[in-house]
């Protein structure tokens, strides 16, 4: 089981910590933001166009694809009521790879990334509100 913990530092500014990392996160400046950090929807969209791209460099240099200067573009909208990103988009850019016949199993690869699995199959989140610090990985 895994754990990430994120604690309000001050002034609607947030940190992330992730094993031996830290993450300086920001809200919009609508939610009283100042533009100090990306906002979770960025890193969440990061979080995937790495995944991915990660996943699909992985494979290229499997099956000898160059991945030099590839790149993953998520392209996205943003939608209220409820609040939320919507028609999401990879578009993996291979300006140097020679994959043919090769674009359907790189799609699988690209589909097989964590956070993009956990999208796909997530059936939703459970919330849980203490008045005390808990031990969470139990």
């Amino acid at each position: 089981m895994g754990t990430i913990s994120t604690r309000l530092v001050g002034e609607m500014l947030f940190e992330s910590q992730m094993g031996n990392h830290k993450l300086t996160i920001d809200v919009p400046p609508s939610m009283g933001g100042s533009d100090r950090a990306p906002t979770p929807p960025e890193i969440f969209v990061a979080s995937l166009g790495s995944c991915i791209a990660a996943f699909v460099a992985q494979y290229c240099n499997r099956v000898g694809i160059d991945a030099t200067d590839l790149e993953v573009a998520i392209v996205f909208d943003k939608a209220d009521s409820p609040t939320r990103l919507t028609n999401l988009r990879a578009v993996i850019t291979l300006p140097h790879g020679e994959y043919g016949n090769r674009e359907e199993a790189l799609r699988r690869v690209a589909e097989h990334c964590p956070v993009h699995e956990t999208i796909a199959t997530m059936g939703g989140l459970n919330f849980e509100f203490h008045d005390t610090k808990v031990n969470v990985s139990a």
